[in-house]
Parts: C-alpha cells; structure tokens; sequence
C-alpha cells in the first residue's frame, strides 16, 4: 500500500492552493479563522466563484458539471479549502440533493435542478428530522397523501439547518401507512414558498439561529416532484447518508484549527508566560496532533484502497473517519475554550461601570467571543451523519463481520 502522493497529485494540490489564495476575498478567510459565523452571501459569492472555475461540484459526473478528479484528487480540493480556510460549497445541494437526483431522479429533474444547485442560484435545506424521529429516522409521520396529479403533505420536520434561507427543501415523508416502517417512504422536493409550508426558529444554546422547525399544513406538491419510485425512498436517504458520511473527518478543517490553537496560546498569558509555554498545555495540543496524523493516515490509507476500486459505493471504513474525525473537531473547540477562559462569556457592560469601581474600556474580546459558541455547536458533529454509535455498529457489521 503506498500512501505517497504523485508528482502529478502535488502538481494538482499546488494549483488548487494558488487558485483559493489568489480568489477568496479576504473578508470572508478572516471569518472562518476567527471562528464567525459566514452571511448567505458570502457563501454564494464564493459557490460562483468555484463554479465559474468548474470546481463547485467537483464529485458529480462530468455530464452534471463534475471535474472527473480522482478520489486523491477530491481528498486534497477538500483539504486545501478546509485549511485556506473557504467555505464549503453549499452541502444540501452539492452533496446530498444533487448527487440524488443524478442517481434516482428523472432528466426533466436533473435540468431543472442541478445546473442552479451548481452556481447556487436555489439554496436547498434538508427535511428529514422529526420530533421523535431523528437517529431513528424510519419512524417519520410526515404524511404526503397522493390526489390526481400531486400530493398533500401534512407533518413537521425540526433542526432543519438554514431553512430560513431556503428556496427548496428535500423531504422523507411518509406515502404507505400500513408498510414496515421503511417501504413506505418516498423523496420529494418542494418549493419553500408553497402555501401552507411555515418556519419556525430554533435558538440554539449559544444564541444562534441556525436551525429550524418546518411545518406542512396541507401543502400541495406537485407529482413530477417525485424523486425515484414511489414508497422508494429510503433507497435515495440511504445513498444520500453515504455521501454525507464520508467528508465528517475534516482532517483540513481540524489542522487549520490547531494552528489557530498554538497562535492565539502564545499571545495569551497564563500567569507570567504565554500558555504556550505551560507543559500541561503542551501536551494537550500534542495529543491532538497526534491523533490527527493517525486520522490522516488512516484516511491515506481508504483512498488508496479508492485507487484500486471499480464501484463508487461509500465505503464502509469511512466511518473509521467519521467517529475519530468527530471526536477530534470536538477536542479542538475544547482547547479554544481553555484558551480563552472567563474572556469565553458574554460580554457584560456593567463590569465597566464606575459604580464597579472600573472607568477602563471594554477588553478587546473578538477572538475569544467565538470560543463557547463554537464549543456548543460542535457537541453535534458526532450526531449528524449518522450518531458516532451508529458508526460503530456499521463497523462490527461490514468490516468485522460480527
């Protein structure tokens, strides 16, 4: 097994890498380094800018708009835009709904949709959670009753993400009552602005608003929004979870926080030295590291099975990556956390009142603010794609045999 790359392969990474430090606006780097949220139209701005490249679905057939690269070659655009850092195209289009509907949907389907979902002209959310049925998504009540020539769908999906910026949402909704739980589902698309479709926000626990509730109140879909076959869908949530699956690791993502850790370590004091310097601290960010290589290595060694595969079926390994890459991301925002300290909390503008005995201006705090949000936020990546404990009971089944 050779984990080496090609002098073709460095050849590649060092062309993406010139491409994303010569085209990405400055504004929008210094965002994802400091930890900020991106606005809607950053992220757009920089979709088109990759599509106008011909990179923003870099993983769909070439027919659809895709580059053809090999999996090495999509390892290290995934790399390069995690590192810059960039934004990552927009993943309800490019990696979940479009890859979808090239596999299952019909070609009126595939013209509409995936030429807007490449230069994010449509902005898609994903309809698939619902209270009491979220790990176990089979159990979902949302019921699309076919009349003529459309369904009617009534139901609520919830931690719906970014829904509130959403043109189109793809929905698991139930179309067989009396089916086992997962023959009677079916895959549909629908147009946010139909009447009867209502969003409701979710405030997250550090304050944000990022995901959503979405209520379906009699909404009429049309049938042509079908995607596949009727009570079929759990064929196109299958596929779909696959693919979402395999970019959890974010080894990029996880080394470019790291540098960020030691950089802002070494501007703050932890008693008269900068933290840096505190061995105990040390030997934290070099757990990490170390962990990190071996996830890397680890993911080195799945794509050079890639190399040699015929089939471009998820592969079961890369749930290896899934649980690790997870757990590290969690570790990063943790050692943030550390980093920052009581600076992590809301900013309190009494403590600076004279009645507190304090006339000094407020603490510069910009690169601490982020730290808890982030922590907070990240308790979800080793839910999403699949709970970490359902990765492990894929392992012991398709890679252990038990």
């Amino acid at each position: 097994m050779d984990l080496r790359f090609t002098p073709e392969e460095l050849a590649f990474r060092d062309e993406v890498r010139t491409f994303f430090r010569a085209n990405l606006p400055g504004g929008i780097r210094t965002k994802l380094v400091e930890g900020k949220h991106l606005a809607k139209d950053d992220i757009v701005t920089w979709q088109r800018t990759l599509n106008q490249k011909g990179w923003a679905v870099a993983n769909w057939p070439v027919k659809w708009g895709g580059t053809g690269w090999t999996p090495v070659q999509q390892y290290m655009f995934q790399e390069e835009l995690q590192l810059t850092p960039a934004p990552q195209p927009l993943g309800f289009g490019v990696t979940m709904v479009g890859p979808v509907i090239i596999a299952f949907g019909s070609e009126q389907q595939k013209r509409r949709h995936l030429p807007a979902i490449a230069n994010l002209d449509v902005w898609w959310c994903q309809g698939f959670s619902e209270p009491g049925a979220g790990s176990d998504l089979a159990s979902l009540r949302t019921a699309a009753k076919r009349e003529n020539d459309h369904y009617i769908v009534s139901g609520q999906k919830t931690w719906t993400t970014l829904a509130q910026h959403a043109d189109w949402i793809f929905c698991l909704v139930r179309t067989d009552p009396q089916a086992k739980k997962q023959e009677g589902i079916s895959f549909l698309l629908i147009d946010m602005k139909s009447p009867g479709i209502t969003v409701r926000p979710i405030i997250t626990i550090e304050g944000g608003h990022e995901v959503n509730e979405v209520f379906f109140d009699d909404v009429k879909v049309p049938i042509e929004n079908l995607v596949g076959q009727e009570h079929r869908g759990w064929d196109c949530a299958k596929f779909l979870l696959g693919n979402e699956r395999t970019g959890i690791a974010r080894v990029g993502y996880s080394k470019q926080r790291v540098q960020r850790i030691k950089e802002l370590a070494g501007r703050v004091k932890a008693g008269d030295r900068p933290l840096i310097e505190d061995e105990r601290f040390r030997e934290k960010i070099a757990a990490v590291e170390v962990e990190l290589k071996a996830l890397e290595m680890t993911q080195m060694r799945v794509l050079s099975e890639e190399r040699h595969r015929k089939d471009r079926l998820p592969n079961p390994k890369s749930s290896i990556l899934k649980i690790k890459g997870s757990e590290i991301q969690q570790r990063t925002t943790e050692l943030m956390l550390e980093i920052a300290g009581p600076l992590a909390l809301p900013y309190q503008p009494e403590e600076n009142d004279a009645e507190f005995g304090s006339n000094e201006p407020p603490l510069d705090l910009d690169w601490a603010a982020p730290a808890a949000p982030s922590y907070f936020n990240n308790r979800k990546v080793s839910i999403y794609g699949g709970s970490n404990e359902i990765q492990r009971n894929i392992l012991a089944k398709a890679v252990l045999g038990f």
